[in-house]
């Protein structure tokens, strides 16, 4: 499959910049591969889609603010870090992206705070931007994150291109989060409010959890004209037995099993057993779906509005059937849907 064939024309306006007044009432656009159809609904029309037994599979990690702003030693110059991972708790080593990356090298240190009450050393060049810095911090290990945690920001992409305002905090997250661990969180899910889930439970249908911690490498350009060259990024996963028997029950009784999302899609199709059943599993997945794949465990997805040539267009291409989610995404275009993180949603069934 060929990168040129995920091209196409966004326009700027349709780029939103913040979320829905109401989590439950972006657009949801409504895909039928079997018949072909597509439909305009409200997201909390979702419901109407599923019956009794059917399950709804949701990832649970938790945005934590990745973003933050240091000045670096003697000059002062002011420097974004913006944290991907913990590699190492004991001894405070992060992977990092710095901006602006050229004035930053090993041995730098940099300051951060008003009172300069958090240090970190630059102790390794990893990419052209990523570094790997060593926190200098005298507390305990629950002192240090909450350090991080008052300093940070949210880290809102920059395609945004506002300040971050006090409700990104709560809006640029799902409400199911529970494991911090997340640069960005599962869009798809940031759909669903406490009454629309409460609506899916009394309805009967199963509700349940996989974890994978979104890192930027989902949202590295793809660079190469033929897809199977992609590599992508590891990000660690987590499906307990407890979602895999529930699942396999419901694929079992031929009833819907439904990723909210691409990363929730990635993450079942990490662990699949020879008899195409859910496998819980721990650890890392770099797993990257692009057309053409054989989906073994969803039969159903959720996703938002995904930008030209992403991995995350890919995935859902892959799902829709890549002819369909452009058409999909021309009708999009055509009637307003807004696009990325804060847009609108569509069901792909």
């Amino acid at each position: 499959m060929k990168l040129s064939k995920f091209k196409f024309d966004l326009p700027e306006e349709l780029i939103a910049k913040k979320p829905a007044y109401n989590r439950d009432e972006s657009k949801l656009m409504v895909l039928n591969r079997a018949k072909g159809t597509i439909e305009h609904k409200m997201f909390k029309d979702l419901i109407n889609y599923f019956d009794e037994g059917d399950v709804m599979l949701f990832n649970n990690t938790r945005v934590f603010p990745a973003r933050l702003f240091g000045n670096k030693e003697k000059t002062g110059a002011r420097i974004e870090v913006f944290l991907l991972r913990e590699l190492n708790a004991e001894t405070r080593l992060w992977d990092v992206l710095v901006d602006p990356a050229r004035k930053i090298r090993i041995g730098n240190k940099l300051f951060f705070g008003e009172d300069d009450s958090l240090v970190a050393e630059v102790i390794d060049n990893t990419t052209s931007r990523g570094r790997t810095l060593r926190f200098l911090y005298d507390g305990s290990y629950e002192e240090f994150r909450k350090k991080l945690s008052e300093l940070g920001e949210t880290p809102l992409p920059k395609y945004i291109d506002r300040e971050v305002e006090e409700e990104d905090e709560e809006r640029f997250q799902t409400i199911f989060a529970k494991h911090e661990g997340a640069v960005f969180p599962p869009t798809a899910g940031m759909h669903f409010s406490k009454h629309l889930l409460k609506r899916l439970e009394i309805k009967g249908i199963e509700l349940a959890d996989v974890t994978l911690h979104v890192g930027l490498g989902t949202f590295q350009p793809v660079e190469v004209e033929d897809l199977s060259k992609h590599k992508t990024d590891s990000e660690k996963i987590y499906i307990s037995e407890e979602t895999a028997d529930l699942v396999n029950n419901a694929k079992n009784e031929k009833k819907r099993v439904c990723a909210v999302g691409t990363t929730v899609m990635r993450t079942i199709e990490s662990s699949v057993s020879a008899y195409n059943l859910l496998k819980p599993f721990e650890g890392w997945t770099n797993k990257f779906i692009f057309p053409p794949h054989e989906f073994s465990i969803a039969n159903c997805m959720i996703s938002n509005f995904h930008p030209p040539k992403s991995t995350l267009m890919m995935s859902v291409a892959a799902f829709a059937g890549i002819d369909f989610l452009h058409e999909a995404y021309e009708e999009a275009i055509k009637e307003g849907y807004k696009f990325l993180a804060y847009g609108d949603a569509m069901l792909i069934l």
